[in-house]
């Protein structure tokens, strides 16, 4: 093999594999300070995930917004930009996209759900390029902003679901919208469970993003700018249109997500609908190294964390807090190669090889 592959091969994959076995020796070690059993508590953590009645589907519902939302962080990290508002483009477009699926009727629902998609993505697109063009004209550093744009949009979604005469539902007890039309419901993939089409549009997503990154000239252009926005600019790229659609595309994953888990789960929308996917999403895009197909374990991996945990907590009384250790530690060590590869012993290679690896990627599609 050779050092070109064996370096990629290290990068892509023995990293993201070892950090994940050291998050989870540091949860085993925070487990045993508490006097539980580590091996006991992630058995149950497994059972929780895959093996009890019907787990194994609801792992599948808890990971498909982070697949989405998983594409949509690592979409912008490959232009060098950093979506953190990943959360309130998944409230703006559940937002948008329920109100067109509660207003609808009478209509197919080969028109409905599309229609109901695509409204959704559109809000998400808008949410995040209010960052892209604030970064691309002023400058403005795409966290600050779009960590301010995630408190406007949670704030936005507790009005509008609270007051009455906007989207609050008539006589309910606990705030939500109108339940979606009928004809806009995901379809269930199995009987009995809550696993819904919306798996197989995130199996879609991913060879798309995929495409869109690596074999078009809107990816090029994004890679480019991620690789040097000097050299991009001196290229002849528009730097502002690259960051502005980029922001509006990751938004657009995000929103994504956000209207597939109303139609596909919730069947309306509550202020609480997001539950910290966001958040994590950026985890699951660190952890797949902003690859489109490292995604899809990354995001089974935190789908079974996050449906495993309260079972665990239920069968050995360890708190379903240290999931969020493990995660924590996860990341970590994703961000931190170099403690992994010190552990492992893996020598890193010399930084000229590494740079002319990254041209290469950059110029496979020029």
């Amino acid at each position: 093999m050779s050092r070109r592959w064996r370096q990629l091969l290290i990068s892509a994959v023995v990293v993201p594999l070892a950090s994940v076995v050291a998050g989870f020796l540091v949860g085993a070690l925070a487990i045993l300070v508490t006097g539980s059993d580590p091996i006991q508590a992630y058995s149950a953590l497994f059972a929780g995930a895959f093996t009890n009645h019907n787990a194994a589907a609801e792992t599948l519902v808890s990971s498909i917004p982070y697949v989405f939302l998983g594409l949509g962080v690592a979409l912008g990290f490959r232009a060098g930009l950093f979506n953190i508002g990943a959360e309130g483009q998944f409230y703006v477009g559940a937002l948008a996209g329920v109100f067109v699926a509660f207003s609808v009727h009478r209509l197919p629902g080969i028109v409905e759900v599309p229609l109901a998609l695509l409204v959704g993505m559109a809000g998400g697109f808008f949410w995040a390029g209010i960052a892209g063009v604030l970064k691309a004209t002023t400058g403005a550093h795409e966290v600050i902003t779009t960590i301010m744009l995630n408190y406007i949009s949670f704030l936005l979604a507790s009005f509008l679901v609270n007051t009455k005469g906007l989207l609050l539902a008539p006589n309910v007890s606990t705030p939500r919208t109108p339940d979606v039309d009928p004809a806009a419901v995901l379809v269930t993939l199995i009987p009995g469970s809550r696993l819904h089409a919306g798996l197989l549009l995130a199996l879609i997503a991913v060879p798309i993003v995929w495409f869109l990154i690596e074999r078009t000239t809107i990816g090029f252009r994004i890679r480019a700018v991620g690789f040097n926005i000097d050299a991009a600019r001196t290229a002849g790229i528009s730097v502002r249109r690259t960051i502005v659609i980029t922001m509006g595309l990751s938004g657009a994953l995000a929103g994504l997500a956000g209207i597939v888990q109303v139609l596909g789960v919730n069947k309306h929308m509550t202020d609480t609908v997001a539950a910290g996917y966001g958040f994590d999403a950026i985890a699951v895009a660190l952890l797949a190294r902003s690859n489109p197909w490292g995604v899809l374990p990354a995001a089974l991996l935190f789908g079974a964390l996050r449906n495993g945990a309260s079972f665990m907590q239920l069968e050995t009384q360890v708190s379903s807090d240290l999931i969020s250790i493990i995660q924590a530690s996860v990341i970590v060590f994703v961000a931190a190669p170099v403690i992994v590869r010190w552990l492992l012993r893996l020598r890193e290679a010399p930084v000229q090889t590494l740079q002319i690896t990254q041209r290469e990627e950059v110029e496979t599609t020029s």
